[in-house]
């Protein structure tokens, strides 16, 4: 299988899984076949996977993230922030983006962020009305 064919296949998987995930059918069925430590396992690394993807994917913008699938960079690491707040575990703001970064955000935002296109933001405007 080529290459892109396997990331095409990967992406389609991903997505499946995660809008799954998100509706809660997921963690539901994966919690009737398999035990809650191998779940969490998996669910990290399918996180690990998610997070070396959009690392190497500069050119994806956050904005076409949430564009596109209701979620981009920030949300990750914000979510990683309220699971570690949720345990009791310290990590500030700017930690939980460097981890989903691998950067500091500004020297991020500094190499690879583009000003939003006023498509861009019209699409965004439209889909996450207030």
């Amino acid at each position: 299988m080529s290459a892109c064919r396997w990331r095409t296949s990967e992406a389609r998987l991903v997505t499946g899984l995660a809008r799954a995930y998100l509706e809660g059918s997921a963690t539901e069925d994966l919690a009737m076949s398999v035990d809650d430590k191998t779940r969490t396992e998996l669910e990290a690394a399918v996180f690990r996977r998610l997070v070396e993807h959009l690392r190497g994917r500069t050119d994806v913008q956050n904005i076409d993230l949430m564009n596109l699938a209701g979620f981009c960079r920030n949300c990750l690491s914000n979510w990683m922030k309220d699971a570690a707040d949720a345990q009791g575990v310290k990590l500030s703001k700017d930690e939980s983006r460097e981890a989903v970064y691998g950067m500091p955000y500004d020297e991020w935002k500094a190499k690879h962020q583009n000003e939003a296109s006023p498509a861009q933001r019209a699409a965004f405007d439209k889909s996450h009305k207030h």
